[in-house]
């Protein structure tokens, strides 16, 4: 087993002393070599030297995407690149890319982290750990490749897709412990059961999933469908990768590697400070980090803060499970909508499956949104009436969970597009 015990479980004026002293020299390193980082310090009349312990974070300006993009495409980084040893960009589909770079201390800090993630999930030495996330610019296979790898576990790289080969490999292989997104994790259990394979005849008995938001009520789905505990972890590309925190066996919270990387909650509309246990944005500071140390990175991400000490024994700040990102929040006729509240209602009802698109349009000025839900195979009828019933139910369910009116149309199974990254719950034809 690998655990970091002397921090996981080190007393809050211990960390703060770490975080304060870790803070400080990483102030001054942007300062004196990243270009933009200067500019706005000086531009709110901050210097290194004001920057005392953690308690004087606030006074930094924050960094956002548009920061990175701005500065592509290594424009960001602290150090020379005959010191980057590897570079990771994001995945994102419009603008430029966010691109991160790595120094061989980085590289070893990253894979450090990730190995006390798995360790806090109950991976050992003996697993036979599975990597379907997708390999290359994205963080995600190759943050899980090195972390397993530094526990001294068995890693499997065989990436995302190809879904009958991963069951292949699980069966021959005797794979124990899967990593891949949680949507792709249902899919595989829906071939598991087209092949006629009981999950039971598996040695899977834990998922390390992450890369998209997802609720309580899809783990428990995963775990039905698949015989195993669904543990979540996170990590963005921008502050590391995955590894930034992670679930331990208890699943009461994501465990932030807090020496490494400080978090705060903000207002995402005032970005004031929240106060403890208040839901509010997740901002992350990389206080370690050398090839790009961000401050105050601003990452969407909507949950709050528990400083409550584990049942596991570890101190470390836990992070409930992200309620949405703020980029992802939808905002119809007035109303906050998040794909994860209808993923939740969806899971409850016997009738349907996991798998849904929400489709926004704009009629007359007035925004309308449409959901697709795929329907179990035993419930889509030739009846036409039993279907109207069931969308009935349906849209009384989601419009008492939203608040709103909405427009229910039942698909049939495996309609909707599945994929082994992260999946796409929205699309929004209104032009805003």
């Amino acid at each position: 087993m690998y655990w970091n015990k002397k921090i996981e479980c080190a007393s809050r004026q211990a960390l703060t002393e770490i975080q304060s002293e870790r803070l400080v020299k990483t102030v001054k390193r942007v300062y004196e070599n990243i270009p933009y980082y200067r500019e706005k310090m000086d531009n709110t009349g901050i210097t290194p030297a004001k920057i005392k312990s953690i308690d004087d974070i606030s006074k930094l300006p924050f960094t956002t995407k548009t920061d990175l993009r701005d500065n592509y495409p290594f424009g960001a980084f602290a150090v020379p690149m005959n010191e980057i040893v590897r570079v990771h960009a994001s995945s994102g589909t419009t603008g430029r890319p966010t691109v991160v770079g790595y120094s061989k201390n980085d590289i070893e800090m990253w894979s450090e982290n990730v190995a006390r993630c798995l360790c806090m999930a109950g991976v050992n030495p003996n697993d036979m750990v599975q990597v379907a996330y997708g390999y290359g610019l994205f963080t995600g296979g190759l943050g899980l490749h090195y972390g397993t790898e530094y526990l001294g576990a068995t890693t499997i790289p065989i990436s995302g897709g190809n879904t009958k080969k991963q069951i292949q490999l699980m069966r021959d292989f005797g794979s124990t412990v899967i990593c891949c997104t949680p949507s792709y994790a249902l899919y595989i259990a829906e071939v598991l059961t087209e092949m006629g394979i009981d999950p039971d005849s598996l040695k899977l008995r834990t998922g390390i999933l992450g890369a998209e938001p997802w609720s309580e009520n899809m783990r428990k789905e995963i775990e039905q469908k698949l015989k195993i505990k669904a543990i979540d972890i996170y990590g963005l590309s921008e502050i590391v990768g995955p590894g930034v925190s992670c679930e331990c066996t208890q699943q009461a919270g994501m465990h932030v590697n807090e020496d490494h990387f400080y978090p705060e909650i903000i207002d995402p509309e005032t970005l004031k400070p929240m106060p403890p246990g208040e839901v509010g944005e997740l901002v992350f500071s990389t206080i370690s980090k050398e090839g790009i140390p961000l401050l105050r990175y601003r990452t969407r991400d909507l949950t709050r803060l528990i400083y409550d000490k584990c049942e596991c024994g570890r101190t470390l700040v836990r992070m409930e499970k992200c309620k949405g990102r703020s980029d992802d929040m939808l905002i119809i006729r007035g109303v906050n909508v998040f794909p994860s509240q209808i993923e939740s209602v969806l899971l409850e009802m016997s009738e349907t499956e996991p798998h849904y698109l929400l489709i926004v349009e704009r009629d007359d000025n007035l925004d309308t949104l449409k959901i697709q839900v795929e329907v179990q195979e035993q419930f889509f009828s030739d009846e036409i009436k039993e279907l109207q019933n069931l969308t009935k139910k349906i849209k009384a369910n989601i419009e008492s969970t939203l608040g709103i009116s909405v427009t229910v149309q039942l698909v049939e199974p495996r309609t909707i597009e599945r994929t082994a990254g992260k999946a796409k719950r929205v699309i929004d034809n209104r032009e805003l």
